[in-house]
């Protein structure tokens, strides 16, 4: 291995996020808004981009216009230094079929990971929100030996059918010594048999190892394509896998409270759960640590506004956040996130919930609990998460945890 090895990194935002719906029926999963003026695409390139790792592809496919239309808009360096992140959509270059998993989807694009002739290839998904410095775990996948490196994390035993699950080899502590995905019964850790290590998604390889991996993959029979199902544990079945303990990530800036946090946003109610961390008094992730950004581009927006101070009406919000051409104007909002031209009218109440851009609530409407797409209106006294059932009848999701989610465009009237 180079001394200072030549990396490149490639984020795997093809997914199709059903579990996200509505919010995912006009626009990929990883374009999905987040915290105000993200998208979810904006954290692991903002790690990638940290780590100073500035030669990024990322692999699009389900319907991703607005997708990619953010990665030109927003992730655009300077060509001076050969830094670039470039969107690739599938290419049906091995046969006329999209992309059949995460492994594919690489093996589809191994004409461009050749032309860049990387000694190491950083692999990460689209659709987690946290922060990581990619070049802690590479150094660790360097100075093992290990072929292909898995970054864990401690997640609740219950939750092992949702993961890829990583036994570590006792004698090798930064080696796998079993990788199972998504398994119907597992074991705990030894010293906490309520938890697993589970895989994070993000995977760091040897690139003549990983194109060897693929091959293989491409003609097995049995095989879902996938880097979690099949190519992480075809390294480990040669002990050739290693893994990277997230804990151990050290980010500048970080507080004991959001120091290794991260979070799956593949449901609704994931999603509204880590909206909730952002506006808690003190953040379970915390956005304003400067020392690692997440970047964005929120545009040409003028600064959030509130209006009307008298007795019977106050335009004002508590334990939330307001993006930049929010307008509260008479009404009252807590615990929620306002993205970008919010709208809050006289009398109107939100309550812990998340408005997409450009949501309107008009006079005395209230919204509880809830997640409005883009471009919602509320009509003047109408609800939304006040009445389950009026709300199913509506068409709107409710999910048992009883977050209403109305989607992109929809006028509510009563």
């Amino acid at each position: 291995m180079a001394k200072n090895p030549k990396i490149l990194s490639i984020v795997l935002a093809g997914g199709e996020g059903t579990r996200l719906m509505p919010l995912t029926r006009d626009r990929a999963k990883p374009a999905v808004p987040f915290g105000g003026v993200y998208r979810l695409i904006d954290f692991p390139l903002s790690n990638l981009v940290n780590s100073g790792y500035r030669q990024v592809v990322v692999l699009t496919q389900y319907k991703s216009h607005s997708l990619d239309r953010h990665i030109s808009q927003v992730w655009r360096f300077s060509p001076l230094l050969g830094s670039y992140v470039s969107p690739v959509p599938a290419q049906q270059r091995l046969g006329k079929h999209w992309y059949l998993g995460s492994a594919d989807a690489i093996y589809q694009t191994i004409n461009i990971i050749e032309d860049v002739q990387p000694d190491i290839v950083v692999i990460v998904g689209a659709d987690h929100v946290y922060r990581m410095d990619f070049e802690q775990m590479v150094q660790q996948h360097i100075e093992s030996g290990a072929e292909f490196t898995v970054a864990g994390i401690r997640q609740p035993i219950e939750e092992s059918k949702q993961f890829g699950v990583i036994q570590v080899d006792p004698d090798h502590p930064n080696m796998i010594k079993n990788f199972e995905e998504k398994p119907a019964s597992t074991t705990g850790l030894p010293d906490n048999p309520s938890q697993i290590l589970a895989s994070m998604g993000n995977y760091v390889a040897n690139t003549k190892a990983l194109f060897e991996a693929l091959a293989l993959d491409e003609k097995a029979a049995d095989t879902k394509h996938d880097m979690g199902g099949d190519i992480a544990p075809y390294f480990a079945s040669r002990n050739e896998a290693g893994v990277y303990d997230f804990n151990s990530n050290e980010i500048p800036g970080a507080t004991a409270t959001d120091h290794a946090y991260w979070r799956d946003v593949g449901t609704i109610k994931q999603f509204y759960d880590a909206h909730m961390d952002l506006i808690a008094y003190v953040p379970e992730f915390n956005l304003y640590n400067q020392d690692w950004p997440i970047y964005t581009m929120s545009g040409n927006l003028p600064p959030a506004k509130f209006v009307h101070a008298g007795r019977d009406r106050l335009g004002h919000a508590t334990d939330s956040i307001v993006s930049p051409g929010v307008i509260v104007s008479g009404g009252e909002v807590h615990h929620s996130v306002l993205s970008p031209n919010v709208r809050i009218h006289s009398w109107a109440q939100i309550v812990d919930s998340v408005l997409f851009d450009g949501v309107i609530i008009n006079r005395r409407a209230r919204v509880y609990k809830a997640i409005l797409d883009k471009n919602v209106v509320l009509t003047e006294n109408s609800t939304v998460g006040i009445d389950t059932e009026h709300d199913l009848a509506r068409g709107f999701t409710v999910t048992p945890d009883g977050i209403t989610v109305v989607p992109k465009n929809t006028i509510v009237d009563d």
